[in-house]
């Protein structure tokens, strides 16, 4: 029988992202969940808890912190975190996962992105995921490529100016 099961794709991330996915678990770990099992535990003490709208409620946030607890966990242990500043000895001027790249527009405006991984997306900073259309299409070309990609506005032509590879903060 075949196997039917579809690879995942991997969870790449940067050191940066790596590092604040771990803050976030240790503060719901060690802080945030604690102190809702404390006013779990009061507002179970206050009696009937059928009609008591603090205990729900805590009941509720602990299921939303443990339910976050358990993603990042996953997350965290499935990550592939692949530092910029390495992939520059590997990338020999290619666009990789964690460069910046410089593109000039097709009227002639020039925008630097960042490639990150889907937990680093930011389109205000300039992250864009390596799993999106822009992100795809960037990959694996070099300085002076010409890439062309598919937009929810249309067609999308781009010529890369520069890459460079550095420290990169989620």
């Amino acid at each position: 029988m075949a196997n039917t099961e579809e690879k995942a794709a991997p969870i790449y991330m940067t050191p940066g992202c790596e590092k604040r996915l771990r803050a976030e678990l240790k503060d719901l770990l060690y802080r945030l969940r604690p102190e809702m099992v404390k006013t779990a535990a009061w507002a179970a003490s206050n009696g009937d808890r059928s009609e008591n709208a603090d205990y729900h409620y805590a009941k509720k946030t602990l299921r939303k912190y443990d339910g976050r607890i358990r993603f990042l966990t996953k997350r965290l242990e499935d990550a592939v975190v692949v530092d910029p500043e390495h992939q520059r000895q590997v990338a020999d001027g290619q666009v990789l996962f964690g460069c910046t790249v410089t593109v000039e527009h097709e009227d002639g405006k020039q925008k630097t992105y960042s490639i990150v991984g889907v937990d680093e997306y930011d389109p205000g900073r300039g992250h864009v995921s390596w799993t999106s259309p822009i992100g795809r299409a960037l990959l694996g070309h070099r300085e002076g490529d010409e890439v062309s990609f598919v937009a929810p506005g249309g067609r999308v032509e781009l010529v890369i100016v520069a890459v460079v590879y550095r420290s990169l903060e989620s």
